[in-house]
């Protein structure tokens, strides 16, 4: 059985998760018979926002304890678990991955990511793991992996995919339903609501990206296998 790590960043688009990318793509390794393991660091948020106004709240919310909404208390914190607990990684979009698990939202292609994130991408990586990126959470990728020429989409927004590009990642303009696959890096995006009107639009291709992750990593382990007994 594989475990899939589902990595939060709070509940709610505009401080938080995507709620819907989130709940979509945990449907979809459901369907698939893959165990998920949902993910959050253990921190304040950098905002939090009233999702009815749109207008920043004078208050605090921790981001463990907010995904913990999205995952029904089963969660993990981030500092708890181990790249090789688990065979691949998926990062939900929502504004929470541009302003708390990274600060791309306030610095642009000098942003800063935290620290728990970034260790566990490059350990998964270096141990040849799946990474799947939804939304904005592809700018996370860029900034880790951008030295790799990591090749990933985040629709077809100018202004974003120039700054991916300067980051040193590949992109590609892709629609709603689409994804691209990094084979070498091991890597897959899809647009999500950076370009979706809606539930029925997004779930194609964040359901196209969770088989293409899965796919990734049975080929993986195939390649193990083959290895071990060489």
């Amino acid at each position: 059985m594989y475990k899939i790590g589902v990595l939060l960043s709070g509940c709610g688009v505009m401080d938080g998760s995507e709620i819907h990318e989130a709940v979509i793509t945990l449907l979809a390794l459901d369907k698939e018979g893959i165990e998920y393991i949902c993910i959050a660091p253990n921190k304040e948020q950098t905002q939090v926002i009233n999702h009815i106004t749109n207008q920043p709240q004078n208050e605090q919310r921790n981001m463990l304890v907010e995904a913990a909404r999205i995952a029904r208390g089963n969660i993990k914190d981030i500092k708890n678990i181990k790249a090789n607990e688990i065979d691949a990684l998926i990062m939900p979009g929502g504004f929470g991955a541009a302003c708390n698990l990274s600060s791309f939202a306030k610095d642009g292609v000098n942003a800063q990511i935290l620290p728990e994130v970034e260790a566990l991408l490059k350990e998964l990586h270096k141990l040849k793991k799946p990474i799947g990126a939804i939304c904005i959470a592809p700018t996370i990728v860029a900034k880790v992996f951008g030295n790799e020429n990591v090749e990933i989409t985040i629709g077809t927004d100018k202004n974003t995919a120039g700054a991916l590009e300067q980051m040193g990642a590949k992109h590609t303009d892709k629609s709603v339903n689409e994804i691209v696959i990094d084979q070498k890096n091991l890597i897959v995006t899809t647009p999500a609501y950076m370009l979706g009107k809606g539930p029925k639009e997004i779930e194609a291709g964040i359901t196209k990206l969770v088989k293409a992750i899965i796919q990734l990593v049975k080929e993986f382990k195939k390649e193990s296998v083959l290895a071990n007994k060489q």
